[in-house]
Parts: structure tokens; C-alpha cells; sequence
């Protein structure tokens, strides 16, 4: 390595400051090295670190300031501690899965280790101030997951910067000031998220440094396959700026260069800053010494020549070369260093351990003493006493250790009335409310603004309130709604110029601008990034994903990150997005909007609401605006056009989440349905009152939240026949609405008659109206399924048709 004798940052590059970096790269790198050491001797379940990448990490961190945000990879373990963001007993503490939020605070043992979060939200959920804070959002595992919402928190300082109506929220922004680091090893670069955000970063000229940790594998495939040219610099050089071309800002830096790491991220950072231009760094030539992760020996699949070079170019190793050329500090300070490095981890290991173990000693030594209490006198003593012994033997027992020796000793005396059983089974009862809330609270807010504790107010209608098409009733909500919160803002495809295909927007963005109503590029998965992003920061988006079908593309990133955010934080983070679609009943294979069975299953921790018109839209939106939980709200593509009378109160009504609505009483049969299919079940009620068949007509309104209250069995009691009614393929909504009512509510004791659904057929719709009739559910469908029902019941009064 060449000495270099001029270090123009000479602030930054001090001796003290070179020396502590050193200490810190030393330390991240002893504590890698002991986590694989924790996951081989059977301590912890897997391990994924850092090593390797400690000096490009470090000249990052140097160039982060207070406010801005890291949108990181799960080796960002020396990004976070030269934050002073993360203490290595934290680090060891995530590695055993620690639940404690006091020794876990970044997710509070719930995601594998490297994975850091700032706690934005203080106890009770609410904001803290984050421009006072270093911002990690938390970090996922799927490859390039977290790179489109980086694209939303850069985003978000450009409308900081720009729109001045949002100054006042200074809790969240200083003038747009605010860059974000988002980082990502250079094999995730081949996925379409990191391209999608790139291009968008270009367009929209956000300050966004992507930072690309380039060890030249993924996992065992090298770079030559991953990357065209090998590189994605090169790659990317069609998106470098010039004098007459908008793009990106690309700088190339290797990873073992520890002055021109950090004059590179000043530099980008900078360039970020002030001129919110987005920059890529390109850091090449670093190590993995310890291989992808605590699975495998990269031994297996690198040449003796690979492993050789990356001996000779660890970072670290020539990071203490360079120091000693330099004279910043002698072989014996770096001695000295190294080993007080060393005791700082192993030190840090040891009471990470004691601290998890200690945590779970009391309820151990209970179940331990509660057994030996329950054998006495018992004529089943000698089993009891072998399941105590069993569990006393235990190494190094965990929850379920207890929990479980519990519980099979409750079966053995299930039939024991005396204080003993007693005693057990109060054990169990608080422990199981402990354990809910360590590894199950917090799927939806908690806190004071929580959606579910929005009051309902019913819209109040006087003799002379207009009947308006459903789009319109939308553009005068919208046109409110952004008049009275600056907070809000939308974009989407075709959302601002045109108003959205259905003119809900029509005219709002001549009236409020582009900065507030955005038409975005096709690229629905960085649009739910841009989404997550800004409401990570303080702002309420509303986003738009221009037909239901569409948010396919989207699903990785609503699941991975939206949708678990809040969970895998335990409260200590939180993305109140909207998402703003519309479907049901269009026809064709790709616009048949329906897929409710895969959002059910796949977005527990958001919303899913469906209102069966626009006024009824417009109150689920107050409600949302009002509470802190992301949701997907879908409207009803072929009731744009539909008249509706316009409430009075359109800006104030409120619909509660998880309350259905009796839109027809009866007393022969309860049909339980959302959406669309709301007016068709109502169609075919009228005309089997005709038949003298009653039906009960339930709108459930909201899949996530349903039924809150259970009324939905309250109307079944009265009818003892249930139909479940909807647009998704067979054993999809229809089946969780079954399952909810019938096995959740109870609902099998007050049936004569078994449980039916209505669903489409098990394919997508062919295009053409005669394709909607023949696979979804129309009138005819629901008045002979409803007719069969009665039939079954009363041959003689309802005779097969």
C-alpha cells in the first residue's frame, strides 16, 4: 500500500479519530468472529455479520448526520455502532433472540440477528423527535427489501424541502436537510427493486446514497453472473448526470482504502445534501472472511488463489498496515489495542448471555418447584416427578422448555381437583399473556391514535343533499381532505394530470400542485415504496395502485416490510400508508380484481378495507387519516358512475374498522358479503322476498379488522342459515369468512342447515361480459344458492327448482 502523507480531511482523519476507528473495525470484527462461534456451539439458532465491510461502513457512518436514515442491509453491523446506535451486548443479545427490549431494543429478539431499528415511537406509539436521532429503518432479510422504501424517505426530503405548507413539522425534517444511506451487497443489485429504485431515484432527484458492498459473490455465484460487466457501476453508467442530463452521481472506491472511503462518502454525501441529487458508491474489493453466513464455508466454493487475495486485502489488516506507514500509532499500540478490543467483546458476550439466560431463570425455577408441589401426595408422583427431571436436565433451557413440561403435566392430572392443578394452570394463564406479548403483540397499533379507536360517526343526509356520481363524491373528499392537512399527499399512475382513470382526482393537482398530486413512471413497487418512505417521516400518503390486479407486483414488499414493520419493531416503528386501489367485476384474466384470499393471507399487520360505494370510501379514509396503521382500501371499480347522495358531513363521518352493516334484515337466511357484490346479493334479496324467502343482507365492510364484535352471529342465531358471498376464487375470502363466523363466533350450534359459499370459479375471468357472468357470482347464483338452502329446509314450501 502507498503511504499517504496528505489527508485533506485532517478534522475527520485526526490520530484520535484513526485510532478509535481502528478500536471499533478491531471490536465489529472479534464480535462476527464470536457470534459464528455462539451459532457452532449451539447458542444461537443462525448468524450473519459484518466482517469485512468495517471500513466502508465507518467512512459511511462518519458522513451520516442526525435526522438522516439508513435503509440497510443485515451487515451493516459496524454502520450502526460507529453510530454509537448500536452496544455489542445489543448485537449478542439479537443473536439469542433476547425478548427483553431493554437488552434487544432493536426488535426486541424477533428478527435474527442484523437486523437494526431505531425506536422512532416512544411507549405509548406515538413520534419521537427523529431529527434529533441516527434513523435505522429496521431491517429485513429478503435481498433488495429494503431498497424501494429508501426511495420514499429521500422522497420525503424533497417535499420537506419544497413544500412549504409542511415547515411546521419540524419533528420530522430540517428543511429537507435529511439524506438517506441505503445500503446492499452487490449480488441483490441483479433484483428489480434496486433497478426500479434507481431509475425513480434519477427521475425524481431524491437524496438517495446507495451505498453497494461488492465482495464479488452471492453466496457462491460470482459477480461475472450476476452483473452485466461485472460491475454495476459500469452497469449503471447510462444513469451518470452530465451538463445537460438529469441522473445519477456514481462513485468507485475500494473497500480497503480507508482515506479514499471516507473523502468519497463526504463527498456524496454532500453532493446528497445540498443538491439532492441521488449517488451511487461502488465500493469494490472487500472480504467476507467468515463466508455468506454461520451455514456454510465459502471454503467450498472460492479458489486457494481468492482466499489468498482476500487474506491479503482484508480490510482491517490493511487498514493497520496503513496506520503503522503513517506513524499514527505503533506496532504495540495496536497491539494493545487489539487485545483490550478483544476483552470489550468477549465481555460484552458474556453478560449478553448471562442477561438472556437470567431472564428466563424465574419462571424455570417456578415450573421446576411447581412440579415437585404437584407430585406430592399424587398417585401419578413418579410421572410427574420423571417430567421435572426431564426438564432439570434441560441445557440450557429456553421458554418452551417450561412451558411445555407444564402442559404435558396439566394432561397427566386433568383430572385433579386439588390446589396443585390450580396452581399449574395459573402459571400457564401468565405466562401465556407474558409470551403473547413478547412474541405476538403489536401486529396493529397499540397506541392512542390507533385506527381501531377512531369513534364512529354515521354521515347525516337532509332532504335537499344531491345525488352525485360516485367519482364525483370522491373529488369533493379528496379536495377537503388536501385542503385541511398538508400532511397528505398522493401519487400514483395517471393520478395528477388526468385526475386517475376514474376521475377521483380530477382538477386537484391544478389546484394543489404537483408536489401534493404526483403521476409516477409504471412501477408499482417502488410507488408502495415512495409510500412506506414518506410515512415513515411524518407524512400521510396516499397511494395508488391504478387496478387491483396490479398489486402483484407489489406483494413482496406489502409483506416483507409494510406489513411486519410495526410487529418485527415491537412498537418501535410504524408506516400509516394508504393504499388507494379499485376492482371487483371488471372483466378479462388480468383486470378481474378479486385476489382477496392472498391479501388476507399475506398482509396481516395492514387493513384490508371494502366499501361497497364511494361515501361509504370517503369515511374509511377519515378513519384511516386519523389512526397510525397502514391499509389497503379497495374500491369498487364499476360504482364510479353509480349515483350516491352526498353526506353533509363529508369531511367529518367516520366508519369504524372491523363493524359490519345490516343493509336488509331477514329472517330465512343470512348472506354475508363485501364489496361489489353487495348490490348483486341485494338484487337477488329482493326478488326472493318475491319468493317469500327472507334474507338477512350483512356488509362485513372490512376483512382486517372482521366482525370486532361478533355481531355477525347475532343474525344467524335468528336465521340458522349462512351464506358467504364473494368475487375470489373458491377457499379464498369466502373460506376465511367461514372460518371466522363458524369456528371463531361459534357460529355451527345455531345452524340447521350447513354453511355455504359463494364464490367464482377457480379460474381467472375470461374477457367479455358473457366471461364475468359464467365465472363470477351474478343474481341467478345467489338466488338459487340461497333457494337450495330453503329447499333443503322446506321441500313442500320450496320445491327444487
Amino acid at each position: 500500500m502507498i503511504a499517504n502523507e496528505q489527508l485533506r480531511s485532517t478534522d475527520i482523519l485526526s490520530r484520535e479519530k484513526i485510532l478509535s476507528d481502528y478500536r471499533l473495525a478491531y471490536e465489529s470484527r472479534q464480535v462476527s468472529l464470536l457470534g459464528r462461534r455462539d451459532v457452532m456451539g449451539g447458542r444461537a439458532k443462525f448468524g450473519i455479520f459484518g466482517d469485512g465491510k468495517e471500513l466502508a461502513q465507518l467512512a459511511a457512518a462518519r458522513a451520516f448526520n442526525r435526522g438522516d436514515f439508513r435503509s440497510g442491509y443485515y451487515r451493516d453491523q459496524t454502520f450502526v455502532a460507529a453510530l454509537g446506535e448500536l452496544r455489542w451486548t445489543e448485537f449478542f443479545a439479537q443473536l439469542y433472540a433476547h425478548t427483553d427490549l431493554e437488552a434487544e431494543p432493536n426488535t426486541a429478539g424477533r428478527s435474527m440477528n442484523g437486523h437494526f431499528a431505531t425506536r422512532w415511537l416512544d411507549e405509548q406509539g406515538l413520534w419521537r423527535n427523529q431529527t434529533e436521532l441516527y434513523n435505522s429503518v429496521c431491517d429485513i432479510a429478503p435481498t433488495a427489501g429494503q431498497i424501494p422504501r429508501s426511495l420514499g424517505l429521500a422522497y420525503a426530503s424533497k417535499l420537506f424541502r419544497n413544500n412549504p405548507d409542511l415547515a411546521d413539522l419540524t419533528n420530522f425534517s430540517h428543511n429537507g436537510n435529511e439524506i438517506v444511506f441505503a445500503t446492499i451487497g452487490d449480488a441483490s443489485t441483479s433484483q428489480g427493486m434496486f433497478w426500479e429504485t434507481m431509475n425513480a431515484a434519477g427521475v425524481l432527484q431524491v437524496p438517495l446514497l446507495m451505498s453497494v458492498w461488492d465482495d464479488g459473490y452471492g453466496i457462491s455465484v460470482p459477480v461475472e453472473y450476476q452483473t452485466v460487466k461485472g460491475s454495476i457501476s459500469k452497469a449503471l453508467a447510462g444513469f451518470q448526470r452530465d451538463g445537460n442530463d438529469k441522473g445519477i452521481e456514481i462513485f468507485t472506491v475500494k473497500g480497503w482504502d480507508y482515506v479514499g472511503l471516507f473523502e468519497t462518502y463526504q463527498q456524496a454525501a454532500h453532493i446528497c445534501r445540498e443538491e439532492h441529487v441521488p449517488v451511487l458508491v461502488h465500493v469494490q474489493e472487500l472480504t467476507q472472511p467468515q463466508g455468506h453466513s454461520s451455514s456454510g464455508s465459502h471454503e467450498r466454493y472460492k479458489s486457494k488463489d481468492r482466499l489468498d487475495w482476500e487474506t491479503e486485502h482484508d480490510c482491517n489488516r490493511m487498514f493497520r498496515q496503513w496506520i503503522l506507514e503513517n506513524g499514527y500509532a505503533s506496532d504495540d499500540e495496536l497491539e494493545a489495542i487489539e487485545t483490550d478490543a478483544k476483552k470489550s467483546a468477549k465481555q460484552a458476550r458474556i453478560e449478553a448471555w448471562s442477561a438472556y439466560q437470567a431472564s428466563m431463570k424465574v419462571d424455570f425455577e417456578e415450573s421446576l418447584d411447581l412440579l415437585q408441589q404437584a407430585a406430592r401426595h399424587n398417585p401419578k408422583s413418579a410421572e410427574l416427578m420423571a417430567i421435572r427431571e426431564e426438564l432439570r436436565k434441560t441445557v440450557t433451557p429456553i421458554r418452551r422448555d417450561s412451558v411445555a413440561a407444564i402442559r404435558k403435566a396439566l394432561r397427566l392430572i386433568r383430572t385433579d381437583a386439588g390446589p396443585a392443578r390450580q396452581r399449574l394452570k395459573a402459571w400457564l394463564e401468565r405466562t401465556n399473556a407474558e409470551n403473547n406479548d413478547r412474541f405476538s403483540s403489536h401486529l396493529y397499533s397499540e397506541s392512542p391514535d390507533s385506527p381501531m379507536r377512531v369513534e364512529a360517526v354515521s354521515p347525516t343526509f337532509s332532504d335537499d343533499s344531491p345525488a352525485l356520481d360516485g367519482y364525483l363524491i370522491l373529488q369533493r373528499y379528496f379536495d377537503s381532505l388536501f385542503t385541511r392537512d398538508p400532511r397528505v399527499v398522493a401519487l400514483g399512475e395517471d393520478v395528477g394530470k388526468i385526475g386517475d382513470v376514474n376521475q377521483g382526482f380530477a382538477g386537484l393537482q391544478e389546484k394543489f400542485g404537483e408536489i401534493r398530486i404526483t403521476d409516477t413512471g409504471i412501477r408499482e413497487t417502488t410507488i408502495i415504496g415512495q409510500g412506506i418512505g414518506m410515512s415513515m417521516r411524518g407524512l400521510r400518503p396516499i397511494v395508488e395502485i391504478q387496478y387491483f390486479d396490479y398489486v402483484y407486483y407489489t406483494l413482496a414488499t406489502l409483506t416483507d416490510d409494510l406489513a411486519t414493520l410495526l410487529y418485527r419493531t415491537k412498537g418501535g416503528q410504524k408506516a400509516p400508508l394508504i393504499i388507494r386501489t379499485r376492482g371487483h367485476r371488471l372483466e378479462g384474466i388480468w383486470h378481474s380484481g378479486s385476489p382477496m384470499g392472498t391479501m388476507l393471507s399475506s398482509l396481516r399487520g395492514l387493513h384490508i378495507l371494502v366499501p361497497r360505494n364511494m361515501v361509504q370510501a370517503a369515511g374509511f379514509y377519515n378513519t384511516l387519516i386519523k389512526g397510525d396503521d397502514p391499509a389497503l382500501l379497495i374500491e369498487s371499480l364499476n360504482g364510479y358512475r353509480l349515483k350516491e347522495l352526498l353526506p353533509n358531513n363529508l369531511n367529518d363521518f367516520c366508519v369504524p374498522l372491523g363493524v359490519p352493516d345490516i343493509l336488509r334484515p331477514g329472517s330465512d337466511v343470512t348472506v354475508v358479503t363485501y364489496g361489489s357484490m353487495c348490490r348483486i346479493v341485494m338484487e337477488a334479496a329482493g326478488q326472493l322476498a318475491q319468493m317469500g324467502i327472507g334474507v338477512e343482507v350483512i356488509d362485513v365492510q372490512t376483512l382486517l379488522p372482521f366482525d370486532v364484535h361478533h355481531s355477525i352471529i347475532d343474525s344467524i342465531k335468528k336465521t340458522s342459515r349462512v351464506l358467504f358471498a364473494d368475487e375470489d376464487v373458491p377457499g379464498g375470502a369466502s373460506a376465511y369468512m367461514m372460518q371466522q363466523v363458524v369456528e371463531c363466533q361459534n357460529a355451527y350450534r345455531y345452524l340447521d342447515s350447513a354453511p355455504r359459499t359463494l364464490s367464482a370459479k377457480p379460474h381467472r375471468p375470461p374477457y367479455g361480459s358473457d366471461g364475468d357472468y359464467f365465472s363470477k357470482p351474478n343474481v341467478d347464483d345467489v338466488i338459487e344458492t340461497v333457494y337450495a338452502l330453503m329447499s333443503e329446509a322446506e321441500p313442500d314450501r320450496f320445491p327444487p327448482i
